[in-house]
């Protein structure tokens, strides 16, 4: 299901004034994965009430903005896993936890890597500062801003009648299979590069792109945009050491495929609905 309703996030540099820090939501990386509290299997942010209490050393601590009028937080720690805690990469809650609570856990993770990344000016070398207004930073030497980095991708779903081509990255479980994707080159159009992308990778021609939505998609900071193509012609041909294996599936022999969290899944189901 493409989400299409307003996201109740809202993206604030600075927390207001009075805001309930009890009842905030601390994002707390260790060792680059998520500490959380687990309920009934499902991942959650750490309270205010429970960070508080937390034996670590907090090495940064950004505010995000707020969640249905709750305060927001990522936190960079060191230490050791409390006891009732448990720590998980962020793919582990893909799937898992409520959608916008998984996008809200990838902007996280996304502005503590940036944050990370960016303390020093890629022009001069000077160290950075925040910007007094935007989430950015700025040199106080040359002046350069550096915003938080977004790489923006294709993802494409390719038909021929009640088929659809997956395939499977060299780099997965050897069951997963999903739709085809790739970056943005300079210069290049979105149209130009889901054509450019689907040669490169199967060697086939596609027609009639169609644009359908975007995921945000924080591994790890690319901006998903999905669509669908109709097969022109060729024959597959995997991109050695890219693409381990492509298949054409209809709906009723199709492989493993990723959860409805994923822009991929909404691709492919959104195509077999439409042909029903």
């Amino acid at each position: 299901m493409w989400p299409r309703d307003p996201d109740p996030f809202i993206p604030v540099v600075s927390p207001p004034e009075g805001h309930d820090r009890s009842a905030a939501w601390f994002f707390v990386f260790l060792r680059g994965e998520l500490l959380c509290i687990s309920e009934g299997g499902i991942p959650r942010p750490i309270t205010g009430d429970e960070y508080k209490w937390l034996d670590l050393t907090i090495s940064t601590e950004l505010f995000l903005g707020t969640y249905e009028n709750r305060a927001c937080f990522v936190v960079d720690a060191v230490g050791s896993v409390p006891e009732n805690y448990a720590l998980a990469g962020l793919r582990a809650w893909l799937g898992r936890a409520a959608p916008n609570v998984f996008y809200l856990a990838g902007r996280a993770q996304q502005l503590l890597d940036w944050h990370r990344d960016y303390r020093f000016c890629g022009r001069c070398g000077a160290h950075n500062q925040d910007h007094p207004v935007d989430r950015a930073k700025q040199c106080p030497d040359c002046g350069l801003i550096s915003y938080p980095r977004i790489s923006p991708s294709i993802i494409v779903l390719i038909h021929k009648e009640n088929e659809v081509l997956l395939a499977r990255n060299a780099a997965w479980p050897t069951k997963m299979y999903s739709t085809l994707a790739g970056f943005v080159e300079p210069g290049e159009s979105i149209e130009q590069t889901v054509h450019r992308e689907v040669m490169e990778e199967v060697n086939l021609e596609v027609g009639d792109v169609s644009y359908l939505g975007s995921q945000s998609w924080p591994f790890p900071n690319s901006l998903m945009l999905g669509f669908h193509a109709s097969y022109v012609g060729g024959d597959i041909v995997c991109q050695d050491g890219e693409i381990a294996d492509a298949q054409w599936f209809s709906l009723e022999n199709m492989p493993q495929i990723p959860p409805k969290t994923a822009i991929s899944r909404w691709l492919i189901d959104d195509y077999f609905n439409s042909i029903k």
